[in-house]
């Protein structure tokens, strides 16, 4: 079993940056790859990033490339999602999951936070 918990959200404006966290409990967080996934009003969640147990490798959504920047620390039980040049349409509930493997399908993760909010503002 795994609990994530995230933190990091808050309102900033457009071009602005915010760092995402997601702790875990339990001692089995290391052997799950982990994703973050987003949800804007009246739409579907939907993949942003993933990186597996070991951090070695990382997929990202297009729409987010080259601005979001997935990690973890396994020492302390925790993955990131660093996110620069933000823009309105990354207005979202943000939330992290864990996984058995390398997976940008949201059915694939079985454990999941309770999200946290991203406003961001033109």
């Amino acid at each position: 079993q795994v609990q994530l918990v995230e933190s990091g959200g808050g309102l900033v404006q457009a071009g602005g940056s915010l760092r995402l966290s997601c702790a875990a409990s339990g001692r089995t967080f290391s052997s799950y790859s982990m994703g973050w996934f987003r949800q804007a009003p009246g739409k579907e969640r939907e993949f942003v990033a993933t990186i597996s147990w070991s951090g070695g490798n990382t997929d990202y959504a297009d729409s987010v490339k080259g601005r979001f920047t997935i990690s973890r620390d396994n020492a302390k039980n925790t993955v990131y999602l660093q996110m620069n040049s933000l823009k309105p349409e990354d207005t979202a509930v943000y939330y992290c999951a864990g996984a058995r493997g390398l997976y940008t399908r949201i059915n694939e993760y079985n454990y999941w936070g309770q999200g946290t909010q991203v406003t961001v503002s033109s």
